[in-house]
Parts: structure tokens; C-alpha cells; sequence
């Protein structure tokens, strides 16, 4: 590691980057895990919360798949 203050450190190390098919499979993993998740709730108004959360983070996963998909389609 190195001893480099963090804010002359680069970004560009192969242990930090993702490419868009590495990223867009990532995302892909987590939607799943949020859609299962969302089929345990039921539909008691205690989980009535958790489910607009997760319904919220799902949507905004698909669009960032999407968006990384519609840049690899466009390259």
C-alpha cells in the first residue's frame, strides 16, 4: 500500500477500476438480491417502508445497468 497521502494517490490502479461489463454484472447481482428481497415482505404495514426503500433502490439499480449497457452498445 502505498504511503502516499490520499489525496496525491491515483486513481487509475488496476485495484480500482471496473469495466462497464464488470460494473453492469455487479449491478445485475444486486438487483436480484433486491428483488428477492422484495418478495419475502409481506404486506403489513410495518414492512410498507421497507418495501418503498427497496422499491426505490431497485429502480435506480436498473437504471444505472441500463445506462452502463447503453455506453457499451454506443462504443
Amino acid at each position: 500500500m502505498s504511503r502516499r497521502p490520499e489525496s496525491e494517490r491515483s486513481d487509475w490502479t488496476d485495484l480500482d477500476l471496473l469495466t462497464r461489463e464488470e460494473a453492469h454484472g455487479r449491478l445485475v447481482a444486486e438487483i436480484a438480491e433486491t428483488e428477492a428481497r422484495l418478495a419475502q415482505l409481506g404486506e403489513s404495514a410495518s414492512e410498507a417502508a421497507e418495501r418503498e426503500l427497496l422499491g426505490t433502490r431497485l429502480r435506480a439499480l436498473r437504471e444505472a445497468a441500463d445506462d452502463l449497457i447503453d455506453h457499451v452498445k454506443e462504443s
